[in-house]
């Protein structure tokens, strides 16, 4: 969470001349409710199975970017519908993250005393299921989310190459 997931897949999705899909957003649509009132009222167990409904959906489309929420990789089912297209993981270090969602409150799994032990508990928790993906970016200080998309987009070619050499 907090390393824009969203602004950048909107940049992608503009550049790569495909639709753009926040699950989130659609969870929001669909519900009615805030991710927050959703994790408030149904718990994370209800949210994760919606998470991974609406994500078995849109990943059948073509010429699609898709931001998902940072713990749809928690599922082992989510990861045959990840894997559908390509999957890049945005690694920002907790420091940059913290600073950046000091002052969000729609945040539902940072509704805690130490908000920043959990980010490193949630990231430390999450590393090995985030290494699995096909593009790993490292965030840098000062980076925009232009400078991330063209780095992501430059990188994709190696990528490709290598999934098809398998």
């Amino acid at each position: 969470m907090g390393v824009g997931k969203t602004t950048i897949g909107r940049l992608l999705a503009k550049e790569l001349g495909y639709g753009f899909v926040d699950t989130d957003n659609v969870i929001a649509q669909a519900t009615g409710k805030s991710i927050n009132q959703l994790f408030t009222e149904e718990g994370e167990t209800a949210f994760r199975k919606l998470e991974s409904d609406v994500l078995s959906q849109v990943c059948a489309f073509t010429k699609l970017t898709i931001s998902t929420g940072g713990g749809i990789v928690l599922r082992l089912e989510n990861w045959g519908y990840l894997h559908h297209g390509l999957i890049v993981w945005l690694d920002a270090p907790v420091e940059l993250i913290y600073n950046r969602l000091a002052e969000d409150s729609t945040r539902p799994l940072l509704q805690d005393a130490d908000p920043k032990g959990k980010l490193r508990s949630l990231l430390e928790q999450r590393t090995p299921l985030y290494s699995q993906a096909d593009l790993h970016i490292i965030e840098r200080e000062g980076e925009t989310p232009e400078d991330l998309a063209k780095r992501i987009l430059e990188a994709i070619p190696s990528v490709l190459k290598t999934q098809v050499s398998h």
